[in-house]
């Protein structure tokens, strides 16, 4: 019989995901005890909730993962469930309004390299230059890109009531861990310390009086993009993706998150579209054509535009002006500010 190791246990419940995020019961901080004796394991669970069904769910797939392990002849599995912490006095028990902040729209998509970040951005700030008073949230706490964006490297400051106090650019209030950051230096953070960011950048940002609070969501489903939609209302979702069917099928699983929390769907950009020839002007789809305008329609949602592929909009944001501030004329600016002005119209 082969030797059993902590790791291998501990290993082996790393497939166990905790019910409703994409996190596991291992770096949730929920195993505080494995014990080895033979062939057989005994694991202690503690964790604070108040569904039943969770514990004994975890229970159940923690003992099946664990009898997989080769030479595992038994398994225990106890969970102690202790009683969730009652929420703070005034505590939000769900979602809440950011004072001062009439609209907040998340910006997401299923898989990164769509150029979500660039939508966002730009967005966000067609909306300031039609006269909307604008703020850019970068909730991409891993991967933060709106500092660069928008050319800035100040530190935000606080204000008298301890709340950050935004960076401005080009009219838009922004707020990033970019503003955190040294140039080059990762942010090593564990889920609950992201999550906390998260909340902060949110909630303890000195936003002022907004007519649009755009955040930029990283890519996916995970615990950020959960975080958000159970700690603020929002006004609807834009899911960005590009016209090929691989980055299709990942921005429907962006649309089924927010469907599943009851965020509304606003519609869809289609970034990289296509390309224009500058000798002639002829249109070529190099990632495929029509399929923003199919998913709309599947989804009975608006597109919201086709953002041609222009290497203008790659240097803007790499010299810190987006294109619709740096490039005006241009066809992307031009799809760029049509999205806005739909945007303003139903939100």
């Amino acid at each position: 019989m082969a030797t059993l190791h902590e790791e291998d246990v501990r290993g082996a419940l790393r497939a166990v995901k905790y019910p409703g995020y994409s996190r596991d019961i291992v770096s949730f901080g929920l195993i505080r005890e494995i014990g080895i004796s033979g062939g057989d394991v005994a694991i202690r669970i503690v964790m604070a909730t108040g569904d039943p069904k969770v514990a004994e769910q975890i229970r159940d797939e923690a003992e099946r993962a664990v009898r997989a392990v080769p030479g595992v002849a038994g398994v225990n599995v106890s969970v102690d469930v202790q009683a969730p912490a009652a929420p703070a006095a005034g505590a939000a028990a769900g979602p809440e309004k950011i004072d001062g902040v009439r609209h907040i729209i998340a910006v997401a998509s299923g898989k990164g390299g769509v150029g979500k970040s660039t939508v966002a951005a730009n967005l966000a700030l067609a909306l300031a230059e039609s006269g909307h008073r604008t703020g850019l949230c970068d909730c991409d706490i891993h991967g933060p890109s709106v500092a660069h964006m928008f050319g800035g490297n100040e530190r935000p400051t606080a204000d008298e009531q301890n709340r950050i106090v935004p960076i401005e650019r080009y009219g838009v209030s922004l707020m990033s861990m970019g503003f955190l950051l040294d140039d080059g230096s990762p942010a090593v953070l564990r889920g609950p310390m992201v999550t906390r960011y998260t909340r902060e950048f949110l909630l303890r940002v000195a936003w002022g009086e907004l007519d649009y609070l755009i955040l930029d969501l990283p890519p996916g489903t995970g615990d950020i993009a959960l975080t958000i939609v159970q700690t603020v209302v929002l006004t609807g979702a834009i899911i960005v993706t590009t016209p090929q069917e691989v980055a299709l099928i990942d921005a429907r699983k962006a649309v089924a998150m927010f469907e599943k929390t009851h965020v509304p769907i606003l519609g869809i950009v289609e970034n990289m579209s296509f390309f224009l020839s500058p000798g002639d002007g002829k249109r070529h789809d190099i990632f495929g054509a029509g399929g923003g305008s199919r998913e709309a329609a599947r989804l009975r949602v608006p597109l919201l535009g086709e953002i041609p592929l222009e290497s203008l909009v790659r240097e803007s944001g790499d010299t810190g002006r987006p294109a619709v501030g740096s490039h005006p004329q241009s066809a992307a600016a031009a799809a760029f500010r049509e999205i806005a002005k739909k945007v303003a119209g139903f939100a």
